[in-house]
C-alpha cells in the first residue's frame, strides 16, 4: 500500500530537486502507484544525510542507516515514502529509466546548493565543477541556461570521455554568495579557497 504525504513544502521540493540533480535517486517499485526517493551518500557524510533526513522526516520511511556498500564503502542511508509529488517529479526528469534534465527547469540557491553539496568539487584551488557527467550534453546545456538565469556562467569542461560544467572563474564570487549560508559545515570545503 502506498503510503500518501501532504505537499511537499518549498523547502523540501527544492532539497529534493537539488538531490536528483545531484545523488538521490527516484524509483517507481512494480506493482505501486508512487515513487519513492533514496539518499545515499557515504558514511564520511553524516552529517549531510543527517541535514537532509531533518529537512525531510516527515515524508521519510524511517531514520539514516549504515549499509555497507561496494567493496569496503559505508554507506549511510534513507528512503522516502512513497508519495504523490516524488511520482510527479519522476516524470519530470526520468525517461525510459534514465535521469534527464526537463525543458524548463529553474533552480533557486537552495536546489543549487544541494546539488552541489552533492556534485560539486574542486580541483587546482580555482576550479570548481558540478559533476554533470551522468547527464547528455543536450541536458547539460539545459543547465548552462538554468544557472545563468541564478547569475552564473558554465561551460562544458571535458573529463576524460564525457563532460561536466565548470564554474567560470568571473562567476565564482556570485557562486560563493548565493552558497554561503546555505552549505552546511563539514560541506564547506568544497567551495572555499
Amino acid at each position: 500500500m502506498d503510503n500518501t504525504v501532504g505537499s511537499l513544502t518549498q523547502l523540501q521540493r527544492s532539497v529534493i530537486i537539488g538531490s536528483i540533480l545531484g545523488d538521490g535517486y527516484l524509483r517507481i517499485f512494480p506493482g505501486r502507484k508512487n515513487a519513492l526517493m533514496e539518499f545515499n551518500h557515504s558514511f564520511k557524510q553524516k552529517e549531510y544525510v543527517d541535514w537532509k533526513y531533518l529537512i525531510l522526516k516527515n515524508i521519510s520511511g524511517s531514520a539514516p542507516k549504515i549499509r555497507k556498500g561496494n567493496g569496503n564503502r559505508i554507506a549511510y542511508r534513507f528512503y522516502s515514502k512513497q508519495i504523490f509529488e516524488l511520482s510527479e517529479l519522476h516524470k519530470l526528469f526520468y525517461k525510459n529509466g534514465k535521469k534527464i534534465i526537463p525543458d524548463a527547469i529553474n533552480l533557486d540557491p537552495i536546489i543549487l546548493s544541494v546539488w552541489f553539496m552533492d556534485d560539486g568539487s574542486r580541483c587546482r584551488s580555482v576550479d570548481v565543477y558540478l559533476n554533470t557527467q551522468q547527464f547528455s550534453i543536450a541536458d547539460q546545456k539545459k543547465l548552462i541556461l538554468a544557472l545563468e538565469k541564478l547569475g552564473l556562467k558554465t561551460a562544458l569542461n571535458k573529463d576524460k570521455i564525457y563532460y561536466r560544467l565548470r564554474f567560470l572563474k568571473s562567476s565564482l564570487p556570485k557562486l560563493r554568495e548565493l552558497l554561503k549560508d546555505k552549505i552546511i559545515p563539514s560541506m564547506k570545503y568544497k567551495i572555499e579557497l
